[in-house]
Formats: C-alpha cells, structure tokens, sequence
C-alpha cells in the first residue's frame, strides 16, 4: 500500500472529525532552471477533507520512503 493510499485508508480531519477525504498528486516547478525549463521534479499529495474542504500537504517522497526519480526523467523528455 503506498502513502496516498493509506492516508485515504486512515484519515480522520483535524478540523471537523470527518473521516472523507481526496488525495491528489500535484506536481510543481522550482527556480531557477528548472522554472525555465519547466521540469516539474517537486511533487506533493495534497489530501482535501470532502466534510469541510481543509487541505493538508504531504511529500511522497518521505512518506513512500524512495525518490521516484522515473517520473522525473518522463517529465524531462515528454514534457
């Protein structure tokens, strides 16, 4: 079971208790070059509360434990 799984599996709201929720993966530009280039190697799991819309944001890289470095080459050659 991956991170974005589990924390769907889990969830519990610290706002309102509600126990719904989705989870997207976004990924971002940084600076510099990589704004330049659009190279899009920060990604984040954004996990939103369906009861009241508040939104945490994890970094799957911490929670799954390895780096994920495939998505980043596929970002670099197809854009």
């Amino acid at each position: 079971m991956d991170a974005q799984q589990a924390i769907e599996k889990n969830f519990k709201c610290v706002k309102c208790a509600g126990h719904a929720c989705v989870a997207k993966e976004v990924a971002m530009t940084g600076t510099g070059l990589s704004k330049m280039f659009d190279i899009q190697h920060n990604r984040f799991l954004f996990v939103s509360c369906e009861g009241c819309g508040y939104v945490e944001v994890y970094n799957p890289k911490i929670l799954n434990g390895k780096s994920g470095q495939l998505g980043n080459i596929m970002d670099v050659l197809f854009g």
